[in-house]
């Protein structure tokens, strides 16, 4: 019961964050608000507010914030799912007749508040735990980076030309490695250099290691809080979009995705393993699972792609540019085919948890 709550928990932060983001730019820019909901399917509470209704619904895979007009489409007096909603004129407050920019900004806004509750949440771990800062802690002998003249100590600026500030991307960077020689900048006693490492491969592990390991956690003051919350945020989006980009190229499988019932077991299965060493340790992981959850939907909601937020932001880009909006009914088609493709990848992501789950 308590894994299940804390799942709840985390997984309502993060879709309220997100909905409430859309919800106060609709408000400051005098768009009506339908309905806001937390979570999809039949409802379970529901509030009627002067001109909102607030439902709580049944399975926790998402959450909407509806607004009127919201395809220009008249939906007073309809049911709020928008079934029997007739096409009108723009209504005086609807999302149809404001401005393309202060639609831009309450579309935009969902996923800006996502990485708002990260950076907000990463304060009090990063306060709490302090920041894996990418410094060497050991270097193995023999190995490609001992070669190179690496030492204890060191801090890695860059690889590849990628700037890193947190030991987890040295590991990530490492980890998704296949080989390629790696351009390594790094500052010892205040003074910056340059080596070149080809990673060597381990039959054992399948991975090619460049030889060395740190990622100790530092305190950190109330200054460096704030810089390395910022840290945290970047690392999650960074690591959302290289997995992303991962998938495309068929270095990672759909199969390794995640839903609900998935991030549930691994919040189940992080407050066993933390338990054991104490209600902060506890609240520290689950917090940064709800980062990580943040920063993800964030991240995915921005993707150009229908019935994300980024494919809403990608018509309304092409209406800034042409002066005019692409027809209402194309762009509600365009939207209509990507939810049902969305919904079917939810589908496969539900079995795929759930088969996961026996298998383990």
């Amino acid at each position: 019961m308590i894994k299940i709550i804390l799942f709840l928990l985390i997984f309502g932060l993060v879709v309220v964050a997100h909905e409430f983001g859309h919800f106060l730019l609709a408000k400051i820019n005098g768009i009506r608000v339908v309905e806001f909901s937390v979570g999809m399917g039949p409802k379970l509470l529901k509030f009627q507010g002067e001109e909102t209704l607030y439902t709580l619904r049944l399975l926790p895979i998402g959450g909407a914030c509806i607004f009127d007009q919201e395809d220009g489409l008249d939906t007073s007096g309809q049911d709020k799912n928008g079934e029997n909603a007739v096409e009108s004129e723009p209504a005086e407050g609807s999302f149809a007749a404001a401005k393309v920019g202060s639609r831009i900004a309450t579309v935009i806004a969902g996923p800006i508040f996502n990485f708002i509750l990260a950076y907000i949440l990463s304060l009090f771990v990063v306060g709490m735990c302090g920041s894996d800062r990418a410094t060497i802690a050991n270097v193995i002998e023999g190995y490609p980076a001992q070669e190179a003249g690496l030492q204890a100590g060191d801090e890695i600026i860059s690889l590849n030309g990628e700037r890193v500030y947190l030991y987890r991307e040295v590991s990530f960077f490492s980890g998704s490695n296949q080989g390629e020689r790696v351009e390594v900048v790094y500052e010892r006693d205040g003074n910056r250099y340059k080596a070149t490492i080809d990673p060597r491969y381990d039959e054992e592990s399948g991975r090619y290691y460049m030889g060395f390991s740190g990622g100790l956690y530092e305190k950190d003051n109330a200054l460096e809080i704030i810089r390395d919350s910022y840290y945290e945020v970047r690392y999650w989006i960074k690591v959302t979009f290289k997995s992303l980009l991962m998938l495309v190229r068929g270095q990672a499988s759909v199969r390794d995705l995640s839903g609900p019932v998935g991030v549930a077991q691994v919040v189940g299965d992080v407050y066993e393993e933390a338990s054991g060493y104490g209600f902060l340790t506890v609240l520290a992981s689950m917090l940064n699972i709800a980062i990580l959850l943040s920063a993800n939907l964030g991240v995915v909601n921005l993707l150009p792609l229908p019935a994300l937020d980024g494919g809403r932001l990608v018509f309304m880009i092409i209406e800034l540019f042409r002066g005019k909006p692409i027809d209402k009914e194309k762009e509600a088609m365009v939207h209509f085919i990507g939810f049902v493709l969305l919904m079917l990848l939810m589908v496969f992501v539900f079995y795929n948890d759930i088969t996961r789950l026996f298998r383990s």
